[in-house]
């Protein structure tokens, strides 16, 4: 499979509207993710290095350093998401022309669902933690750039929620009901910090605009 990310901006935005399988909803939230982060980056490199906000310079650098981290990391959800997706397309190919062929291909569906299901819970932590920087880079960094970062939050959370979602109709796939209870606890607790964050971003945002 080729390297999605490699393709241009046109190139990656025609191949999610063609009637390929991949990429799609997944791949389509980890690049929103990605934007999100790189605009909390935008902010932090609007602040470094200007003597006005000489007393936060550690600190916004040590954040420009975990976004580009988190970046990185999404560039390689998004290829992620396409893999796992094909992987779980191949194994309703496998044979089922007998009870142990059957078997092994439910076995092999349920396995695969699962890693389906994880690669944008992945994309949903990872969304969060974009969102942990966002509400921060909006206290400390160069006010001239709060929209930015006010735009860093609400793609964040808008990319998690669509993460979530993919998480959800995977897990409606998969019969371990421990599994899918654990995986559910955990995405509604990041919803609902995800929705606190949000909102603390925008009061700050709000409170500099006037």
């Amino acid at each position: 499979m080729s390297d999605l990310t490699k393709l241009s901006c046109q190139e990656f935005l025609e191949k999610l509207a063609s009637n390929a399988p991949t990429p799609g909803g997944g791949g389509g939230a980890a690049m929103a993710g990605a934007l999100a982060v790189a605009l909390t980056s935008m902010v932090g490199n609007l602040t470094v290095g200007k003597e006005k906000f000489a007393q936060h310079e550690a600190e916004v650098q040590e954040l420009l350093a975990k976004a580009e981290a988190l970046r990185m990391k999404m560039f390689l959800l998004v290829n992620a998401d396409a893999e796992v997706f094909d992987s779980f397309m191949t194994c309703y190919r496998l044979p089922k022309n007998t009870d142990e062929e059957k078997q092994a291909r439910n076995q092999a569906i349920q396995n695969a669902a699962k890693e389906a299901a994880e690669v944008p819970l992945k994309i949903a932590e990872a969304c969060l933690e974009i969102m942990k920087l966002a509400e921060r880079i909006a206290i400390i960094g160069n006010p001239g750039a709060i929209t930015d970062a006010a735009v860093s939050a609400i793609m964040a959370r808008a990319a998690l929620r669509s993460a979530v979602y993919n998480v959800v109709v995977n897990l409606k796939l998969i019969k371990d009901e421990a599994y899918n209870q654990a995986m559910y606890a955990t995405i509604e607790a990041m919803q609902k910090e995800a929705e606190v964050l949000e909102k603390a971003t925008l009061i700050t945002a709000d409170e500099v605009l006037g």
